[in-house]
């Protein structure tokens, strides 16, 4: 996990000591974990410019930013060329092949469009 060191106003910090001693979260960290998992939530354009700048910058593959945005490969892929951001493709490492993997698992197919049984084994 990472570690953020910040500084913010007197008053929020005693609001957010407040809410700890109130029992509202379990520590500072606690709440301000909760606060930015909300912000993000509640601000999805925010949260696929995040997602969009991390991949430009080549800190993060397609399926991180797909994850990170809350949406599919597909659409990050569409969200990205809306950006004029370059597509990297290819497998990164053998995490980023297991994550590919498991998508592909997960990925399913109309009947109508496969062949039925009779012609396949003609």
């Amino acid at each position: 996990m990472a570690r953020i060191t910040g500084s913010y106003p007197d008053d929020l910090d005693l609001l957010i000591e407040g809410a700890v001693e109130a029992g509202v979260f379990g520590g500072k960290s606690d709440a301000l974990r909760e606060f930015v998992r909300e912000y993000f939530e509640d601000h999805e354009n925010e949260r696929i410019a995040a997602a969009v700048a991390l991949y430009e910058r080549e800190r993060i593959t397609l399926g991180d930013a797909a994850r990170l945005a809350d949406v599919d490969r597909w659409t990050m892929r569409d969200i990205l060329r809306e950006h004029g951001v370059e597509l990297r493709l290819g497998l990164v490492d053998e995490d980023d092949a297991a994550y590919e993997a498991e998508a592909a698992r997960e990925l399913e197919f109309d009947d109508e469009d496969s062949p039925d049984e009779e012609s396949r084994a003609k």
